[in-house]
């Protein structure tokens, strides 16, 4: 039994560890999301901006960054922050020009890196050529955004089509005088959803996948897929029906979650458009080979999440974001639970389809403020060292916290939307995306302008890349080494088991032939020992490849297999000895 239990574990993830298997550029990658208005501001106006995002470059590939990923860097007139789009073939003026976009590219090709932009195709802003025009009743953008007639209720007001809310809270629907007509806004009011229904509005997002994949670009990140179709109307007598309520207690008709949203997210004919917007994207890596990846991103429950891998017949994205370990795990949970998030994961996906791993996001409190910042290379270890794609959010590998943002300081829409200046702070995204902390000098290192457009997070005088890259341990340094880690056939091809060795330690191994290594951490608040014999084929002397910055064990102490003892917070990768 023991000689197929390693083939076994290794079929979980799609890898078989006795093949050499040459994996394509992303199957291995480490991904950085980078937050442009917060990244580097290089001209002194507060707002990071696409020079500063090539100055920095080679801190990413110091990092061991395969590609960065950048959220939208379209013309937008910013009420929610470049997720509202006018042009989306030019670039936003606060970031820079085309020409500084070019320069990045080459700046990337250099140094080997890829640039992947984000695009959201469900909507664009209320102040796009193509809105303006189809609140006009311009004949060729007359249907390219959802346009319905509303109704007078019984003391002759003028009420939405129906009772759909938007995820911003309050209606989807918006009155607009000059077509006597609503316009559905899944999101902010300011974004007006478009009509895929409409051949037109589908072949002109192709066009625009084709336009920046020629200007040099790897891939995209589509945000918010699962939102782009709405249920066809003919199904219901020409009429969008109501959605049903949730009886969740404590919500009322303006909030979101009050209604089960069946007839507005996850519609069968999403899956088909993502596997159109990936036939545009092979066409190209067909052209010179290197392959254009496709990223989606839906919050959703985890069997629609992963039918966005293709069913078999047809390729949909080659990643499907895993939005497991941000949205499954909180500061209560333990080792039972990450190991649930993770082996569901694995256990979903196809199985010859590559996971992904992803702790951080720009809509999600950061790792150090969500569970404790000691835990923060413990979770590193999890994203960088699991089998599959690593995605990390800018800040991650130093620890960034979240900072605090005043209600007259707000920027995010959601949180205004709230109209509450106590409670705003419980859905603001604000905290989450303060300037990047380069230095403890004026503004982090970030801009030498006299202010920023968000406030700085507290600590970054201590929590910074520049003492993190000069101590000789550190949150930057943990990282660097578990990226060099990934390059070992271990990693890159092996085979992978997890146990819960406690409630709180989890412990995976991963294994290529005679090389195996054990990652284990122990994510509660007090001293545990654990027997690491429970993995198969583990036994007699391990020896410390990288620690956690808290713990007291360095590279290549020696640790008994059947005998170790972890501190409160403690992570280590150990490699058994041969």
């Amino acid at each position: 039994m023991l000689m197929i239990l390693p083939v076994l574990f290794a079929a979980v993830d799609g890898r078989y560890e006795n093949v050499n298997v040459k994996l394509d550029w992303w199957e291995n990658a480490v991904f950085y999301l980078i937050y442009p208005r917060s990244f580097m501001d290089s001209d002194g106006d507060g707002i990071g901006d696409i020079n500063g995002i090539t100055s920095r470059l080679d801190y990413l590939k110091d990092l061991g960054v395969d590609a960065a990923w950048l959220s939208p860097i379209y013309r937008s007139p910013n009420q929610d922050f470049g997720f509202d789009v006018t042009d989306f073939y030019s670039i936003q003026p606060e970031y820079g020009t085309m020409e500084d976009f070019e320069q990045l590219l080459k700046k990337a090709n250099e140094l080997n890196m890829k640039i992947v932009l984000e695009l959201v195709p469900n909507h664009t802003s209320n102040e796009s050529e193509w809105f303006i025009k189809s609140s006009n009743k311009d004949e060729y953008y007359h249907d390219w955004f959802i346009w319905e007639n509303g109704h007078l209720d019984a003391q002759g007001r003028r009420r939405p089509p129906n009772n759909w809310i938007s995820v911003f809270r309050k209606s989807a629907w918006q009155y607009s005088p000059s077509r006597d007509q609503y316009y559905l806004h899944q999101f902010g009011v300011t974004q007006p959803d478009l009509n895929f229904r409409n051949p037109v509005v589908e072949e002109e997002i192709k066009n625009i996948l084709k336009y920046w994949l020629e200007k040099g670009v790897a891939g995209f990140s589509m945000n918010s897929v699962n939102y782009i179709f709405e249920v066809d109307k003919d199904l219901y007598g020409g009429i969008y029906p109501d959605e049903p309520a949730t009886g969740k207690p404590g919500l009322g008709p303006d909030d979101y979650d009050y209604l089960d949203h069946i007839y507005t997210k996850d519609q069968e004919e999403n899956y088909d458009l993502i596997s159109q917007f990936r036939e545009v994207l092979d066409a190209l890596t067909l052209r010179d080979n290197l392959t254009r990846v496709l990223i989606t991103e839906a919050y959703t429950g985890i069997k629609n999440a992963v039918r966005y891998y293709g069913d078999g017949m047809r390729s949909d994205a080659h990643i499907p974001f895993n939005f497991a370990l941000i949205e499954d795990l909180n500061k209560e949970s333990d080792a039972r639970d990450i190991k649930y998030a993770v082996d569901r994961w694995l256990t979903y996906k196809p199985l010859r389809q590559p996971a992904n791993w992803g702790i951080g996001s720009l809509d999600k409190s950061r790792v150090a403020s969500r569970f404790r910042p000691k835990l923060v290379d413990a979770f590193n270890m999890l994203v960088l060292l699991l089998p599959g794609i690593a995605i990390t959010y800018m800040g991650e590998e130093i620890g960034m916290t979240n900072g605090f943002v005043t209600w007259t300081k707000t920027m995010d829409p959601l949180a205004c939307n709230t109209d509450d200046p106590v409670n705003f702070v419980k859905v603001s995204r604000d905290p989450y995306r303060t300037p990047f902390q380069w230095s403890n000098g004026k503004n982090a290192g970030f801009s030498n302008g006299e202010k920023t457009w968000l406030p700085l997070a507290d600590g970054y005088q201590h929590i910074n890349v520049e003492k993190q890259r000069s101590a000789v341990r550190s949150h930057y340094q943990v990282y660097r080494s578990l990226t060099n880690l990934r390059s070992r056939p271990a990693f890159r091809l092996g085979g992978y088991q997890s146990l819960a060795l406690t409630k709180n330690v989890f412990a995976f191994k991963r294994w290529y032939n005679d090389d195996a290594y054990v990652v284990v951490m122990n994510v509660g608040k007090s001293y545990q020992v654990v027997n690491l014999t429970a993995f198969d084929l583990i036994f007699g002397q391990l020896e410390v490849e990288v620690s956690s910055v808290h713990s007291s064990r360095t590279f290549s102490d020696d640790i008994h297999a059947n005998f170790l003892d972890l501190a409160a917070d403690e992570a280590l990768v150990l490699r058994m000895q041969v």
